[in-house]
């Protein structure tokens, strides 16, 4: 399952990045978290794969810089 992080596997990453930032324009912390929880559970339901999105989270928590 490691071969899912190798490489970047977005066509166009810097326009889902912009879009992602411009989404996040204007709205206060809270709304920016609720908008980042609803995303999460949309494509986590994309994914569709339990094993995968566990992974993911697994990889996505080791990646934080957590004292």
């Amino acid at each position: 399952m490691e071969e899912l992080f190798d490489e970047n596997k977005i066509d166009k990453p810097d326009e889902v990045y912009d879009c992602l930032i411009a989404a996040h324009e204007g709205l206060s912390l809270d709304e920016s978290r609720q908008l980042n929880s609803r995303l999460i559970l949309l494509l986590t339901n994309a994914v569709g794969n339990s094993e995968v999105v566990k992974k993911i989270i697994e990889k996505a928590r080791e990646s934080l810089q957590v004292r």
